[in-house]
């Protein structure tokens, strides 16, 4: 099944503009990624989802994310919820992941607290930056548990638990309604908490055994190398719609600058999915050690960061008509640049 069809396409760049105005993706483009399983994509078929092996699913993050930023880094966050899957306890995962519209957005930050009460914790918290926020079936969070040692374990809540706070306002991924989410003394019962390190042995699939740390770093240099496809075909464009008003050595060395980091970027991609395509071999038939799993680390922050490379160079050919925020070469740049700020990604930590 070919899940990012040329049809899709079309309708998601067509309500691209819209969508980042309004500052979520639109009721069209959500039933439509509903329709197609895209947030299902490592849900266990058992429950309805496709479990694609994840050097597959990586591949479909980056084609959405060419399709349109926002809706890329939505369906990467929103599929990356079905890693939790084998966490949760099984009648709970079942009940909540079996739904067709069911989603997680949440954090793995530990901005929470929570207490032991009867019968499981009382949660409070302020949790930043949760992408889908707006059309989440539940929440996952991270929170310290008030026991002395620290300990930090996972909570899911429910929408009715949660305050959504409108405050992203950040100049890229403007359409992801990435805001911050309040809770307060909200009761989670115990089987509504769980453990990542600590899976249930209900499936077997070879994600849920897969390190948390390199499966957030690939899925996230998937959607900056998918970013830099747009921006770069946008980039193609938007020089070749000014060739009639550009002097041609301008126009020329625009197209110059775009090729030579097209090639750049190929390079970057093939060398991204034969450590991701080796590395995921490996760890089908044995555990992969502290250099196999670092060598991902490395390659999936030298891809995206080697993406970013890409637009820098070739943005300041795009000359006034490239800083109009309307540009569809604009808005892949800005959502570029913000993709590339996630903690994992960022050069600078």
């Amino acid at each position: 099944m070919n899940l990012l069809t040329e049809e899709l396409e079309a309708m998601v760049r067509a309500e691209a503009s819209a969508m980042e105005q309004k500052g979520e993706m639109s009721p069209k483009v959500l039933e439509a990624v509903r329709e197609r399983g895209l947030f299902k994509l490592l849900v266990p078929r058992e429950l309805g989802g496709h479990m694609l092996p994840l050097p597959e699913a990586l591949r479909v993050f980056e084609g959405a994310s060419r399709i349109d930023g926002s809706f890329g880094w939505l369906v990467t966050i929103g599929a990356g919820g079905g890693y939790f899957a084998a966490s949760m306890e099984p009648e709970v995962c079942r009940a909540l992941l079996s739904p067709r519209e069911a989603v997680i957005a949440g954090s793995g930050y530990p901005a929470g607290e929570a207490r032991r009460v009867e019968g499981g914790y009382r949660v409070s918290g302020r949790w930043k930056y949760i992408s889908g926020a707006t059309y989440a079936t539940l929440f996952t969070v991270n929170c310290v548990i008030r026991d002395g040692e620290g300990r930090i374990r996972s909570f899911i809540l429910m929408p009715e638990q949660v305050k959504v706070l409108r405050d992203w306002r950040a100049f890229g991924l403007k359409a992801t309604a990435s805001h911050s989410i309040a809770v307060e003394e909200a009761f989670v019962p115990e089987r509504m908490t769980f453990d990542i390190a600590e899976p249930y042995p209900v499936y077997e699939d070879p994600l849920f055994r897969y390190p948390f740390l390199p499966f957030a770093l690939t899925s996230f240099a998937a959607v900056a190398l998918g970013i830099a496809r747009h921006f770069l075909e946008e980039a193609r464009a938007l020089i070749e719609a000014h060739r009639d008003v550009w002097p041609s050595r301008r126009v020329e060395a625009g197209l110059e600058a775009v090729a030579r980091m097209e090639e750049r970027l190929e390079r970057t991609i093939t060398e991204f999915y034969r450590t991701v395509d080796d590395t995921w071999e490996i760890h089908c038939k044995r555990p992969l050690d502290g250099e196999e799993a670092e060598s991902i680390n490395i390659r999936s922050k030298e891809a995206a960061q080697a993406a970013l490379h890409t637009a820098q160079t070739v943005f300041p050919h795009l000359g006034m008509a490239g800083i109009m925020d309307d540009a569809p070469a604009n808005r892949a740049w800005r959502d570029l640049h913000t993709a590339c700020r996630h903690v994992l990604l960022s050069s600078l930590g």
